[in-house]
């Protein structure tokens, strides 16, 4: 079996993830998975990427099938063995004038940004490789102090908080929006930065369990804000380029040994559990 280095990144067609795979596919050692939930669109931002005289491989990925993230591991498991570099990028976020009940936006928001993206690390975590990185993408909403409630602010910075603890304070959340309590419990009125802030959460903690439980395997796991990026996400708004905004993830995934932190478009080491964010940029 092949000892070549994997890198693989998810929801990665288009914006920030094609940028990142663009960037892999210049400085990393070894081979670049770009991964689409619609195969069409993923072969066809390969083809962008080759026209540049590069060659990322493709997979079928959609982090909201279990089917899906099974078969994508089991092939990756089965054709190189194991991975070295996992990118979690793929994510939605309702526009501000969307028209979708709160609670649908909540439900599917949570469901996607977070317990899809740990249904990928579930699955991908056993492949990971001595000294592999982890990078997840975050956002400056994935702030703690975006969270109103100092209550739940104190939940999420426990450092005792486990996963199965963390999903029951997402599900949650989830609950009370659909109560119309979301914003008299304390979770503000965005879905988006209560999926983000649970995502950035999530990265401390599995930082956490590997140095405690698989030290030796030196596995740096990362949350980063890319910054304020033109993509459809942002609707197109973001002052930055899908390239600047691929900066600081190419910087975790390639350059930095950094562990459990929380890093911002600068690749600058922001203290998540302060009071104020700094400038969004």
């Amino acid at each position: 079996m092949s000892t070549q280095k994997i890198a693989l990144v998810t929801g990665s067609n288009k914006g920030i993830g094609f940028a990142i795979v663009k960037g892999l596919c210049e400085k990393f050692d070894g081979a670049v998975y770009l991964t689409s939930r619609d195969e069409g669109r993923g072969e066809k931002a390969v083809k962008e990427l080759n026209k540049l005289g590069l060659k990322p491989l493709f997979h079928q990925l959609d982090i909201n099938s279990q089917e899906s993230v099974n078969k994508l591991r089991d092939d990756l498991k089965n054709v190189h063995g194991g991975i070295d570099l996992l990118i979690n990028n793929a994510a939605i976020a309702f526009t501000n004038d969307s028209t979708e009940p709160f609670e649908v936006q909540a439900q599917e928001t949570v469901s996607v940004n977070y317990f899809s993206t740990l249904r990928c690390c579930e699955a991908l975590f056993p492949l990971l490789r001595q000294n592999a990185k982890v990078v997840n993408i975050s956002s400056s909403s994935g702030h703690l102090s975006r969270i109103p409630s100092e209550s739940l602010r104190s939940k999420f910075s426990d450092p005792k908080l486990t996963i199965p603890e963390l999903n029951k304070l997402m599900e949650k959340f989830v609950q009370d929006a659909k109560d119309n309590k979301n914003k008299e419990e304390g979770w503000g009125s965005s879905a988006y930065v209560v999926s983000k802030v649970g995502l950035t959460a999530l990265t401390i903690i599995q930082q956490r369990e590997f140095d405690a439980e698989q030290p030796n395997r030196n596995v740096m796991i990362n949350a980063v804000h890319p910054g304020y990026v033109d993509t459809d996400m942002t609707s197109h708004k973001g002052p930055l380029t899908i390239e600047e905004g691929a900066r600081a993830p190419l910087y975790l995934a390639l350059e930095a040994s950094l562990k459990g932190k929380y890093v911002w478009f600068d690749s600058q080491e922001v203290n998540w559990y302060g009071e104020n964010t700094p400038s969004l940029g």
